[in-house]
């Protein structure tokens, strides 16, 4: 064999475990802290679902996913469990159905139920590594954050995904630094009035919404929402999770 060309024995053996590619890149280390820790998403459609997907994917071995709704044909367009065969069921069975089939050894507690401001604390408690909010409406949202930053439980939330195009305008901000986002602004206005003035990470865009894109409303806490496809949800969503993977491997 000519000079410089492999020998066999210079070709690092195939791993072919479901998270080799994982652990070849982030190494062994990393890969035994994300099996050993604990997210909560709360929150699982279009953005709370790939945040969701993103973990189970990454090797994170305990998630707690909270989410009342069902699958609806409205979901569709844009969020992973929604098939025609998964209309009307449970979101967060679904979702606990698919981590286990990404990674058996995956713990998943899915709780099918609102979070309000008098529940936040109970569903989410305080023994998880770290919170990603992924909930549209502004009082469980502030429920959610308010005991996460009093409990000092790491939490990334993400704001207004809705009426946006362009993946280029998002990024990572704290919350005082966010223009173009009425949930991003109800979010401020309610954490300052109740006293809360902590550091708040943030997944949001900087791009305005198509005003065209309303739909109006008539649900609990909540009065309009966007029209929207896929790509910003899902994009939301990957950057949620990178942060909290990133951080948990620290």
């Amino acid at each position: 064999m000519e000079a410089g060309s492999l020998q066999m024995s210079d070709i690092a053996p195939t791993d072919d475990s479901w998270d080799s590619r994982t652990r070849r890149l982030l190494g062994d280390v990393a890969a035994e802290r994300l099996a050993h820790a604990k997210v909560a998403v709360i929150g699982t459609g279009g953005v709370g679902g790939y945040a969701v997907e993103t973990l189970a994917r990454s090797g994170v071995g305990n998630l707690i996913v909270i989410d009342a709704d069902n699958v609806a044909e409205s979901n569709l367009n844009r969020q992973l469990i929604a098939l025609k065969s998964t209309i009307g069921k449970s979101k967060v069975e679904l979702f606990r159905q698919r981590c286990r089939d990404i990674n058996p050894q995956i713990e998943v507690m899915a709780i099918k139920e609102f979070v309000t401001p008098d529940n936040a604390a109970e569903l989410i408690g305080t023994q998880v590594d770290y919170v990603i909010d992924a909930i549209d409406t502004v009082a469980p949202k502030i429920a959610v954050i308010t005991h996460c930053l009093i409990n000092h439980i790491p939490i990334i939330s993400s704001m207004g995904a809705g009426g946006r195009t362009d993946p280029a305008k998002i990024g990572y901000f704290d919350i005082s630094e966010t223009r173009e986002d009425g949930l991003a602004r109800a979010v401020r206005q309610r954490l300052k009035k109740s006293g809360m003035r902590h550091a708040l990470k943030v997944v949001a865009s900087t791009e305005a919404p198509r005003r065209r894109a309303v739909i109006e409303l008539n649900e609990q806490n909540k009065r309009s929402s966007y029209g929207t496809i896929i790509t910003i949800p899902a994009i939301f969503g990957i950057y949620l999770a990178n942060h909290v993977i990133m951080k948990l491997i620290e």
